[in-house]
Formats: C-alpha cells, sequence, structure tokens
C-alpha cells in the first residue's frame, strides 16, 4: 500500500499541535499501537517546534509537512525555508541549543532518533532545513501475535 499527504501551515507555536493530530490521523490506516502514534506525534512536534522557534525565530512564515506510507513504514519529512543551521553534527548532540534564554532544552533531535527508526537532517544557512525520518509499525508485532497462539 501507498499512499501520501502533504500539509503547509503557518509558523505559529499553536499550529504544533495540528501537525501532530494531521499526522496522527493520517498514520492510523497503518493500524499502530497506542505507543506508535505517541511516537510519531512526540518527532513531529519536535521538529515542527524547531521549525517555528529555531527555523523562523518566532516570525511568520510556512512550515510543510510530507508523509507518505509504503509498506508498513511511514516516512516524514518537515522542513522550512527558514536560517538553517550551520552544523548539523553539532546541532544533533544531545543538550546542545542556540536558545538557552528560552529554556530549551536542546534534546529535540535526540527525542526525534529516540521515537524514530530513522532520522536525517538536511540543512543549508540561508535556505532552511528538512527533517526526514521514518518509522515502520507494527514491528515486532507479528512475532507476538504468532507465539501468543
Amino acid at each position: 500500500m501507498t499512499n501520501e499527504m502533504e500539509l503547509s501551515f503557518d509558523s505559529h507555536s499553536s499550529n504544533e499541535a495540528f501537525a501532530r493530530v494531521t499526522v496522527a490521523a493520517f498514520m492510523t490506516q497503518l493500524n499502530p499501537t497506542v505507543e506508535e502514534v505517541s511516537d510519531v506525534k512526540t518527532a513531529v512536534s519536535e521538529a515542527v517546534t524547531n521549525a517555528i522557534i529555531h527555523g523562523y525565530e518566532n516570525t511568520l512564515h510556512k512550515v510543510h509537512i510530507r508523509a507518505w506510507i509504503q509498506g508498513k513504514s511511514l516516512f516524514l519529512e518537515v522542513s522550512d525555508e527558514g536560517v538553517g543551521i550551520p552544523d548539523v553534527k553539532k546541532a544533533m548532540e544531545p543538550l546542545f541549543t542556540t536558545k538557552p534564554e528560552m529554556e530549551r532544552s536542546g534534546m529535540g533531535f535526540s527525542f526525534m532518533e529516540a521515537f524514530m527508526d530513522e532520522l536525517e537532517v538536511e540543512s543549508e544557512p540561508g535556505r532552511g532545513t528538512t527533517v526526514k525520518m521514518r518509522k515502520e509499525i507494527g514491528r515486532g508485532r507479528e512475532l507476538w501475535t504468532t507465539q501468543s497462539l
């Protein structure tokens, strides 16, 4: 099965919840567990929040989400056309933040890595950032179902 959706919305922090719910609704066709939905919603929240706070520095622009399903995998791309990240490797280090005055924890990318099966960040200063993620839905469920019978 293959399916795809695209979503663009204003970079208001209130739209972070909208993005979470939209992606969660889209992934229901894969019959995810509550934990899988929660993992994806957390990763989407972190990516969207990064775009709004760091990418656009709280100015009004568009955040874009592209999601698609191939087999049992959910693929996500969250992108902005903001300031970009000069050093992606450094930005992905746990506890690294460019906004300590905002009490940012610097754990956004770490959470995305922990909750998703794959994470890739592409960024160019002055051109924006795209966070690419993949989550396999149902991993281990077939084995559990077979063994429990």
